[in-house]
């Protein structure tokens, strides 16, 4: 609960009071971290940074500051022994847990690896859900040949991708049933996806023009139509395999989308062919609600539904 509250404030900013020249008060954001500008934050990354707690000291093989906050812990483990494997490393970052989880309080993201193969995972992933980073830029996988460790780095940890990463593709998700709470990171291909949709979107839609990268010829591509034109109404398609994260894809590019300033603060139709599909994807929204802000969640009568495509399609819906 208190890394959710700390995420809140660290994307949305810190609620302030100060008093104003005629002595009312004002309320107003105080900004922990500068999202549009990198070079405006400070960046450092410390080795063998010690952490003293409760008579416990221990010390994270090398931990990311963000404007003073330890926003990324990476525990590394040694190739050349037998013994210790990328998931010895994930032993020790439960025990950090367990033994130093005040640092873990502002964490945004958990790496581990042995120096050869690496994962990334959230404050409550298990190991299933520590995953490999398999591109640097979305437009194509990283070569066979090239290291998981630095992909994952160049990747992910980039300054520009740590950003984006850390404001739109972070949610929490609570469980109805038990009431316990997951941190869901997003995965390279819904990081890459979502990011180019977005971008394709405010294209499309000719609020404002954005630029338009070149084809590159791989066998999937994150990127934009080549040909595409402002205002032509024409985003693409994300095409998933069956347990890619559909669901949460979606999540992220409408928490992306409502928070791009040349969107307007559009309003957003999900259509389904299936009942449970629009169950499956409502109870989504609605569990992840931390990321959507004040966006509201509802389920549209049929009348306002024909109103809203007959909008969105410049014409009438029958």
């Amino acid at each position: 609960q208190t890394n959710r509250a700390f995420h809140r404030m660290l994307r949305d900013g810190v609620d302030v009071e100060y008093p104003r020249p005629d002595g009312s008060i004002k309320g107003d954001k105080a900004r922990l971290v500068d999202f549009g500008e990198v070079a405006s934050n400070d960046w450092l990354v410390v080795n063998q940074f010690t952490v003293v707690e409760a008579h416990h000291n221990r010390r994270p093989d090398l931990v990311v500051f963000l404007n003073g906050l330890p926003l990324a812990i990476i525990e590394l483990k040694n190739a050349a022994d037998e013994n210790a494997t990328i998931w010895t490393a994930y032993s020790q970052l439960q025990t950090y847990k367990a033994e130093i989880a005040s640092l873990l309080q502002y964490n945004g993201l958990l790496v581990i690896s042995d120096g050869l193969q690496a994962r990334i995972g959230s404050l409550t992933a298990n190991q299933e859900w520590f995953k490999v980073w398999r591109t640097i830029d979305g437009a194509a996988d990283a070569p066979a040949s090239a290291l998981e460790l630095q992909v994952l780095l160049r990747g992910a940890l980039e300054p520009c991708r740590f950003l984006a990463l850390l404001e739109h593709f972070v949610t929490f998700e609570e469980d109805p049933d038990s009431g316990a709470i997951h941190k869901i990171i997003a995965g390279y291909h819904q990081f890459h996806a979502v990011n180019a949709a977005v971008d394709e979107t405010v294209r499309a839609s000719a609020i404002a023009e954005t630029a338009i990268a070149r084809e590159v010829p791989d066998p999937y591509r994150a990127g934009r139509p080549c040909n595409g034109r402002a205002g032509d109404r024409r985003v693409g398609v994300v095409w998933h395999t069956q347990g890619s994260g559909k669901s949460f894809t979606m999540l992220f590019f409408a928490a992306h989308v409502i928070r791009a300033p040349a969107m307007e603060n559009p309003t957003l139709v999900v259509l389904t062919d299936r009942n449970d599909l629009d169950d499956q994807l409502f109870g989504q929204f609605q569990r992840c609600h931390d990321l959507l802000g004040q966006m509201p969640v509802q389920a549209p009568s049929r009348e306002r539904l024909r109103e809203l495509l007959a909008v969105a399609s410049g014409g009438v819906v029958f």
